[in-house]
């Protein structure tokens, strides 16, 4: 890795576990989430298979999702702390920080998503190394591609609370059409396209098929779980989702260095949580 990179990395990791609170909270909206709907899924475990492990995939996605998508507001806090001034005047490449903004965010993420996962092991969650390994490479790809996206909010935003609402129009509505909390085979016909246009569904869609084991099913049952989805007469499954999500995250990352490299940070108005 890049020594600037590295750097920017290693200090933002260092930055969020001194947050305390913003930890805190993450990981008790998560746990709170975990342990009201375990009694959902206990209800539903005739009709699903795994039903804990549909669960805890659906609220690990989340994690990761809102998680590595607010990543990049503590670029804006740099600003106005000064501290993006110095690096700015620094012989730093403007991509570089970019790049390493995004894997911090990423890094972040995919931790809360596994301590996420280490809370779901007390709750009935099961899953071998295999499919371990698995889960944890399509967590690195989901904190990368959302945390391209947040950096790119926050570029357009350049502003701490513009940052904030842009978050919420984006994430409420990609949340609940992704099938995380709802399946994508209970909402509307007329929602589909929304839903297929989601990257937010595949990445749902294959950590479930990891996290439920389901190599050997047939593509009706991944289609009646919301595994794999039938577009246009062609049915996109978990392995051309994923490929699709890694697209989406190129662009991204694409459009967020070459929008970060061309940004005005002097007028940025950050403001500050109280603690």
């Amino acid at each position: 890795m890049n020594s600037p990179v590295k750097t920017l990395v290693v200090r933002n990791l260092l930055r969020f576990s001194r947050d305390r609170m913003r930890l805190f909270m993450t990981l008790f909206m998560s746990g709170l989430f975990l342990f009201v709907f375990s009694f959902v899924s206990r209800g539903a475990g005739a009709a699903i298979d795994h039903p804990m492990n549909y669960l805890v995939a659906g609220i690990v996605v989340m994690t990761v999702f809102q998680t590595a998508l607010n990543g990049s507001m503590s670029i804006l806090e740099d600003v106005s702390g000064g501290f993006m001034k110095e690096i700015l005047v620094a012989p730093v490449a403007r991509w570089e920080i970019a790049v390493g903004q995004i894997l911090s965010a990423m890094a972040i993420s995919v931790a809360q998503g596994l301590v996420v996962l280490g809370i779901g092991f007390f709750l009935g969650f099961r899953v071998d190394p295999v499919h371990a390994a698995a889960m944890v490479l399509l967590l690195c790809l989901m904190g990368s591609t959302f945390g391209a996206m947040g950096l790119y909010l926050a570029t357009v935003a350049r502003e701490s609370a513009n940052f904030q609402l842009l978050v919420v129009l984006v994430s409420f509505p990609l949340t609940f059409l992704s099938g995380a909390y709802i399946p994508a085979t209970m909402l509307p016909k007329a929602l589909l396209p929304v839903v297929y246009l989601n990257p937010l569904t595949y990445t749902t869609a294959s950590f479930r098929f990891v996290a439920l084991h389901m190599e050997n099913a047939s593509q009706e049952e991944l289609i009646r779980s919301g595994v794999s989805f039938p577009i246009g007469g062609h049915v996109v499954g978990p392995l051309a989702g994923t490929v699709m999500v890694a697209a989406m995250g190129a662009v991204f990352l694409f459009l967020s260095v070459k929008r970060f490299s061309s940004a005005d940070f002097s007028r940025v108005k950050v403001f500050k949580r109280h603690r």
